[in-house]
């Protein structure tokens, strides 16, 4: 599978001499936002594979999860200079893919709906959690709250993840991220007062 590069940005060279490989993704994310198409490339070498697998486990149509892999790339090398953070980037690439597979899930559904009149989806329990994540009341509890235990809180429910990918993902024990876990939801339960998040601790 190769990147679709954006036009003109095949970086062409040896890519074992690029120094962009030696970089940490925060870095190359960076450059891509200064129209790096070099950075691009590394980062689609470094993560495309572990991408492709989890889409391909959420989607069984290879078509579907190749078309949303290239979107996730694109996606990346439009909104680069909106990723805020240091070191891997997994946990936000994997935001960003979720998102265009469900985006794609639903266009597929829209096409084969065989219903007169188009009708409005209603929000999956996935895109209510990512709304609640990034607008209103979760929202600007989520700011409130330590960058550490927000990461973590991303990666285990918006991003789907388990204990172990979260801290393969962030680098961090999986200890460490279960006590993170912990303390997000209580922090997040304290900032929300007498509605808070659901399920418990």
């Amino acid at each position: 599978m190769r990147l679709l590069r954006p036009a003109g940005g095949d970086p062409g060279g040896d890519p074992a001499q690029d120094p962009a490989r030696d970089q940490d993704d925060s870095a190359l994310l960076r450059a891509v936002a200064r129209g790096d198409a070099e950075a691009l490339a590394v980062l689609y070498d470094r993560h495309a594979g572990w991408l492709h697998a989890r889409l391909a486990r959420r989607c069984a149509d290879e078509e579907t999860v190749r078309e949303v892999l290239q979107d996730t790339f694109v996606t990346v090398w439009r909104s680069a200079g909106s990723h805020r953070g240091r070191g891997e980037a997994g946990g936000w690439l994997w935001v960003v893919a979720a998102r265009r597979l469900v985006d794609a899930q639903r266009v597929r559904a829209r096409a084969e709906r065989a219903a007169p009149e188009p009708v409005a989806l209603a929000p999956s329990a996935e895109d209510r959690v990512l709304a609640g994540l990034e607008y209103g009341d979760v929202g600007a509890a989520l700011d409130r709250i330590s960058p550490e235990l927000r990461e973590v809180l991303r990666a285990t429910v918006v991003d789907g993840l388990t204990t172990r990918e979260t801290a393969r993902l962030l680098g961090i024990p999986e200890g460490t991220v279960k006590t993170r876990a912990l303390r997000a939801r209580r922090e997040l339960r304290a900032a929300l007062g007498p509605h808070p998040l659901g399920g418990t601790a």
